[in-house]
């Protein structure tokens, strides 16, 4: 007999969030695997926060249901609504939360003391967790006197210093500078990775999250857009919103003129002009259709490339250096078109340069709901 399938660490089913006539959050449902870090992505006000605070157990859901390792800690059908405390779960806040009067031990041992650790115990546990964030040799050192990073490491050692079933993280990067953020994704993703514990992500930062999640769940005006893994959700938008959040993309509607189910393929004209042969990954559509041209996928050159598919003469409006790339703005027919790549532009600006699409990049988009 196989093993039975392991339980969900987090289970969210149809959580809704009201502030008086505000819906904050509306029927989200999400699960995350034991072990694995799942990331709430979105715009600002969307309710990935909020979502949050209710796992936590910092804000009382309106209605549905939050399981943790298949315990019910929240279920408005049942009357259950279990104490933030009693979660087993630990949070990492955006504001690091550090008392400065206290030194990085102490501030690392403020919640084992909570729950009634002393002794060679407590002592055992702190620094073991002030060893997994690389701060063993800081723990006499008053708090006051560390950096930002070095109190968001303090702070992430004092969120595993007990053990939590569940960490959750509410943006907590994004006080700290470019270069240092960048580095700390990546010591947070290891460190999640090392020690296997279930991790539920807070962020609006794109590269956070493609950076550090398992699994996506974009959010927007409340609810799930769409979930997965982050190579599907950059590559394979379901949305225009989805298309345009994540990442760059430029968006091209036009009228279906043929479709090969078989080959899971559809063309568009658009503009009365330009063919675009995309694919459909199994979705329907109307008339008129919609398709995602992500701005790293096109590919621009000074000579005509091989093969009629997908390939245009376009003008070099401007080219905009941006350091690791180069941004370009095409002229295409009645549209401009943004393409980025490295290195320089091709062409002078002003002059003809040719634009090339693989149809595998051209990804049909749901209608507008």
């Amino acid at each position: 007999m196989p093993p039975p399938p392991a339980v969900p660490a987090i289970e969210v089913d149809n959580l809704s969030i009201r502030y008086g006539h505000v819906t904050a959050v509306e029927t989200v449902s999400f699960t995350v695997e034991p072990g694995r870090q799942l990331t709430l992505l979105g715009p600002s006000g969307c309710g990935k926060t909020s979502t949050l605070r209710a796992v936590a157990g910092l804000e009382r859901p309106t209605a549905g249901a939050i399981r943790i390792g298949g315990r019910p800690v929240f279920d408005s059908s049942a009357g259950i609504n279990v104490p933030a405390e009693q979660r087993g779960m630990s949070m990492v806040f955006q504001s690091y939360a550090i008392w400065p009067h206290m030194t990085v031990f102490e501030n690392v041992a403020y919640g084992l003391r909570v729950r009634k650790e002393s002794g060679k115990a407590l002592d055992e546990k702190v620094r073991h967790a002030l060893e997994l964030v690389k701060m063993g040799a800081y723990a006499d050192r008053n708090a006051s006197q560390l950096s930002g990073g070095q109190q968001q490491r303090v702070a992430l050692a004092r969120a595993c210093a007990f053990q939590p079933s569940v960490l959750l993280f509410d943006e907590p990067l994004s006080n700290l500078d470019a270069k240092l953020r960048a580095e700390m994704r990546i010591e947070l993703r290891e460190l999640q990775r090392r020690i296997g514990v279930t991790s539920l992500y807070v962020t609006h930062d794109l590269e956070e999250a493609l950076a550090m999640s398992d699994r996506i769940v974009v959010m927007r005006q409340g609810l799930v857009e769409q979930a997965g893994t982050p190579g599907d959700i950059y590559n394979h938008p379901r949305t225009e919103f989805v298309a345009d959040f994540v990442g760059s993309a430029n968006l091209v509607d036009g009228e279906v003129v043929a479709e090969r189910t078989t080959a899971d393929r559809i063309t568009l004209r658009v503009d009365g002009m330009h063919l675009v042969e995309g694919v459909t990954r199994g979705r329907r559509h109307g008339g008129t259709a919609t398709l995602s041209l992500r701005t790293v996928h096109l590919k621009v050159g000074a000579a005509r490339p091989a093969g009629d598919t997908n390939v245009w003469p376009v003008e070099l409006i401007r080219s905009v250096f941006l350091g690791d790339m180069t941004q370009l703005h095409l002229r295409w027919g009645k549209r401009e078109l943004i393409a980025r790549q490295t290195g320089p532009a091709p062409v002078a600006d002003g002059a003809q340069a040719w634009l090339q699409a693989a149809p595998e990049t051209c990804i049909l988009l749901d209608p507008a709901r």
